[in-house]
């Protein structure tokens, strides 16, 4: 596998340590590195990116905002002197947040992340239709979950936190990984970082979906389709 990677720093000491972090991997290709966010933004509509190494605080455009630009942004690992905007990072699912200055060990974390995310783990067996479970791998374990055990699923950081009736677990993928598994009958998406049963729904006011006491958010952007799946429209 060849990971296509982009440096994006405006620090040249910076934006070294990563080229001579990223040369320990064969399989990482440092296509270009730039300094603004712009510069960034041309290389990305002319070249195959897979990866992208990118700090926060630079000239012109932060590369939170940078990201939220791209219409199919790369992968992303953030690259920082600041640790309070890791919970906005996470929010547009980057990889990994990387606090300069990050040892090689902690580099070496985020890029297993990222050939995770790049080439996830098949399944045991691709589900037939209509099966009401699904596998789902997780801390070196694969469980069975059974589609009606499931009360709603969380994006958590790179992980997607799956509430059932009686567990919870933290899987290694996307939010979006985890509904394509889903059958959409019975599962909504009703905001960028909840899915919920249906069938588990207690009770809807104003913006709230309770499940028993559980309050998830329904996202603006979600809410028309949402309340259409549920016939209320």
């Amino acid at each position: 596998m060849t990971i296509r990677s982009l440096i994006v720093d405006d620090e040249p000491i910076a934006s070294d340590i990563l080229q001579k972090y990223c040369a320990h991997f064969p399989e990482i290709v440092v296509v270009e590195s730039c300094g603004n966010a712009l510069d960034a933004k041309r290389i990305i509509e002319r070249l195959q990116i897979d990866l992208l190494f990118l700090d926060i605080n630079m000239p012109i455009l932060d590369g939170l905002s940078f990201m939220k630009t791209l219409a199919k942004p790369p992968l992303v690992v953030f690259t920082t002197a600041y640790k309070e905007f890791a919970h906005s990072a996470f929010d547009i699912d980057a990889v990994d947040y990387l606090l300069k200055p990050f040892s090689l060990e902690r580099f070496i974390v985020a890029i297993d992340k990222a050939k995770r995310k790049l080439n996830p783990p098949s399944l045991p067996a691709e589900m037939p239709a209509g099966s009401n479970h699904t596998f789902i791998k997780s801390e070196g374990k694969i469980y069975q979950l059974y589609f009606n055990e499931i009360s709603y699923a969380e994006a958590n950081g790179n992980n997607v936190r799956i509430v059932t009736d009686g567990s919870t677990i933290n899987p290694v993928m996307t939010l979006n990984s985890l509904e394509d598994l889903l059958p959409k009958k019975q599962f909504a998406r009703l905001h960028r970082s909840f899915i919920v049963n249906k069938n588990k729904i207690t009770h809807i006011e104003g913006n709230r979906v309770f499940i028993k006491t559980k309050e998830i958010p329904v996202g603006a952007s979600y809410k028309d389709d949402f309340m259409d799946e549920l016939g209320l429209k």
